[in-house]
């Protein structure tokens, strides 16, 4: 008996019983003054933490970066130095379903990934596609709201979630990749991820280009059909969560190879489309991919509330040679990340070891809930001071940028060399026919019984992607072709408005 951990109370006081409540004679209630149990139910109703907005389910597994090419041209990032060897985190997640949400449901699959470099962390926040559904974060909180769950019914409506698509043609692109065989991963492993959003990288002469990041699965891409993943998720919700950490544990450590694109500014400013557009990609014919290294995962937390629950991502977290661009979506994110996780964890979330940056941090942050690193003690909590505490360090500020036009409210849609399709009927035209047909059944099987006023709106959009994509969801979807054809010549707005009512 000697041998077992001794059970304490919150401040390790020993605990004398702890399956039996103090109670007034043996049948009757229970006493105020059994301050254990008190002690333990008041944890119990508290234990449950906010889920986050997006990204609720979620799984991880520590790695390292191994850089083997040298990008030094292009970024100071130490990070990204040939040779650098950088721990990490990694946490992968569905999207749109809740902490509870089955594994293998058809959805993007969200990556963030937490460097603990020699300057601080950086955290790289994307998915496992190269583009997003919206490109102005105002759409942020009403993209959450269309494929989350119905106000009205409490469950999840595919009406609304194709309503709100169609509404907005720069999803295109992204829906065809949901609904492509890719939609649902084999694995974590098996599946590509990518950074999304343009970033910037400036190197020791402060000289900036634009950057895309890419990471390419060395497991090799594998994906499921509908049928495959209703069976699993009927027999296991937590399957990807379980590959991963199986794969990890019998030393199969996954591992991705790290692909950067570049562009210079004067390319930007000559595209022909916004390089800043989240929906739309740079493509690897003109921008090639430049590989950096190898991402690799191998060892699983401890203990899953701790390390994955209470990991915080937001792409406001960047190190020098590494920078933003005047991407809106992004611009969004870097408020509304961290945000959350100031409501989610606290104030002093960083301070959470899976948060925790490996070198010293010296922000004059001070006080809030849960601090526990001594608060700075009796060190200056302003700035400026007299005595040296603590100065910024103006030779890590990336080069300006230069900006032009007035300030508005930009509609890109009006932009003459906005196109929403151009993405979404390459990527069309380069699936395999089998890929094809199964793009068309995925879509036409999640769309349901939508009314088809919305089918019609969808129609169109493959239409103007590709005939061929147009024609035949058209014809799966059993809609009149002659009709999506008179709907084609509409701009975006009439023919939002011509498809309200159709029946």
């Amino acid at each position: 008996m000697s041998d077992y951990k001794k059970l304490t109370n919150e401040v390790g006081a020993p605990i004398a019983d702890n399956e039996n409540s103090i109670s007034m004679g043996p049948c009757g209630p229970v006493a105020m003054q059994d301050v254990w149990l008190m002690e333990k139910m008041a944890h119990f109703n508290r234990e449950v933490i906010p889920e986050r907005r997006m990204h609720a389910k979620g799984w991880g597994a520590y790695g390292k970066l191994t850089v083997t090419h040298d990008i030094s041209k292009y970024t100071k990032a130490k990070v990204l130095k040939l040779g650098a060897e950088t721990e990490l985190f990694v946490r992968f997640s569905t999207v749109a379903g809740e902490r509870g949400a089955a594994d293998c449901e058809r959805d993007i699959r969200g990556v963030a990934v937490k460097f603990y470099t020699e300057e601080g962390n950086w955290d790289l926040v994307g998915n496992n596609t190269p583009t997003f559904f919206i490109r102005d974060v105002h759409n942020f909180s009403d993209l959450n709201r269309a494929v989350k769950r119905d106000p009205h019914t409490g469950r999840r409506c595919a009406k609304n979630n194709w309503d709100y698509w169609t509404l907005l043609p720069e999803c295109f692109h992204q829906i065809t990749v949901v609904m492509s065989d890719r939609g649902i991963p084999a694995s974590f492993r098996n599946m590509h991820f990518f950074g999304e959003h343009t970033y910037s990288f400036y190197n020791e002469k402060n000289e900036r280009v634009w950057c895309k990041f890419h990471f390419k699965t060395q497991q090799g891409i594998k994906n499921l059909t509908n049928e495959e993943a209703c069976k699993i998720n009927g027999m296991d919700r937590e399957y990807h969560g379980k590959d991963l950490h199986e794969a990890i544990n019998r030393g199969d450590f996954p591992k991705w190879t790290m692909y950067v694109q570049i562009m210079t500014e004067e390319q930007a400013k000559n595209h022909y489309e916004n390089p800043f557009d989240i929906t739309k990609i740079w493509r690897h014919k003109e921008f090639p991919l430049i590989e950096v290294g190898v991402l690799e995962v191998n060892r699983n937390p401890e203990n899953f509330f701790a390390e994955v629950e209470q990991a915080a991502f937001t792409p406001a977290h960047v190190v020098p040679g590494i920078g933003f661009s005047p991407d809106k979506f992004l611009q969004g994110r870097l408020f509304s990340y961290g945000d959350a996780q100031r409501y989610r964890l606290g104030v002093n979330h960083n301070q959470i070891p899976v948060n925790r940056a490996k070198v010293d941090v010296n922000e004059y942050h001070r006080d809030g809930f849960m601090r526990t690193d001594g608060n700075y003690g009796r060190t200056p909590a302003y700035s400026p001071n007299s005595y040296g505490y603590w100065t910024a360090q103006p030779e890590v500020m990336e080069p300006p940028l230069d900006l032009d036009g007035a300030m508005y409210n930009y509609d890109p849609k009006d932009d003459p060399t906005d196109d929403c399709f151009r993405a979404g009927g390459d990527l069309f035209r380069d699936m395999t026919e089998d890929k094809r047909e199964l793009l068309i059944n995925n879509t036409v099987t999640d769309m349901g019984t939508i009314s088809d006023n919305i089918k019609y709106r969808h129609a169109v959009h493959c239409y103007h992607a590709d005939k061929e994509y147009g024609e035949r969801f058209t014809k799966a979807a059993g809609l009149d072709m002659e009709k999506v054809l008179e709907l084609s010549k509409l701009s975006n707005d009439d023919l939002n408005k011509a498809t309200i009512n159709i029946d």
